[in-house]
């Protein structure tokens, strides 16, 4: 499936403009997220490297692109939440390893991410939440005027946007080596390099 592909079917099933906003922002951080990986060079002496094979780009986008693609299907049912997305995309084809990374990324299940691309995504998810909900308590409500030490001074307040789930966000240390400033510096970057599309 081609991104344009994915795009399309993602329109066909979901109409709230947010949704399709917040699986735009998921794409565009796991695409920066594989360029990292891909960058990544670990030390030639660990006997456990986080480089699995160089991430594709394309794919990692297109996991985060599709990823809610059964939410209004399955509102208010968070049981069925993601395994009826997997089950769709399985359905048409598209490759194993994403359908499954589609089906892990919900905690409901309490199925464990397992791969980098999984693991990707399972963290990234709520990170856009927290992002875009530090952007619009900003006076000029721009992802532009927004700083990663705005997203972490945010982060430590637990009252503020609580559907982003700080301990899953939190993991991006275990899950992906990557500090949680870090992973806020990417998460942001790649946010901001498409806020007209988001309109922030």
């Amino acid at each position: 499936m081609t991104r344009e592909e994915g795009l399309i079917l993602l329109k066909e099933n979901l109409q709230n403009q947010n949704l399709i906003k917040h699986c735009l922002s998921v794409e565009a951080i796991m695409k920066s997220l594989a360029r990292h990986f891909q960058n990544y060079n670990p030390p030639t002496t660990s006997s456990h490297s986080l480089r699995e094979r160089a991430p594709e780009e394309t794919k990692w986008g297109l996991v985060g692109l599709l990823h809610d693609i059964d939410y209004e299907k399955t509102k208010g049912d968070a049981n069925q939440h993601s395994l009826v997305g997997a089950r769709m995309l399985e359905d048409l084809g598209v490759e194993k390893d994403i359908c499954q990374a589609v089906k892990v990324h919900n905690e409901a299940h309490g199925i464990l991410p397992e791969t980098l691309m999984e693991k990707a995504l399972f963290v990234t998810d709520p990170l856009t939440g927290l992002i875009v909900a530090a952007a619009l308590v900003l006076p000029s409500k721009k992802l532009a005027d927004l700083t990663s030490e705005n997203v972490l001074n945010r982060f430590r307040e637990k009252a503020f946007a609580r559907g982003a789930n700080r301990e899953i966000i939190k993991k991006s240390e275990e899950f992906l080596n990557l500090s949680l400033d870090d992973f806020v510096k990417i998460g942001l970057k790649a946010m901001q390099k498409i806020s007209q599309d988001l309109g922030l």
